[in-house]
């Protein structure tokens, strides 16, 4: 996390103020929960191509097409 504190430390430079912290610290919290939930789907993904559902399946609780879901994840399951 060393160069993600010196990148913030420029950050609040240029930000300049003390509600500039804020937004620094909400960004990275935001960075860091789409990493999150980008492992939570892959292991959704996997568990759910296990269970036997199709790619269609899939995309459409994710909200996307068989296509992008398949493309996104095909080595996984």
């Amino acid at each position: 996390m060393g160069r993600k504190s010196a990148y913030a430390d420029i950050m609040k430079t240029a930000v300049g103020t003390e509600d500039g912290d804020n937004v620094l610290r909400e960004l990275m919290a935001v960075a860091e929960t789409k990493k999150e939930l980008a492992r939570r789907e892959e292991v959704a993904v996997r568990k759910a191509r296990h269970a036997g559902l199709a790619w269609g399946e899939i995309g459409f609780l994710l909200g996307v097409t068989k296509q992008t879901i398949h493309r996104k994840y095909r080595k996984v399951g």
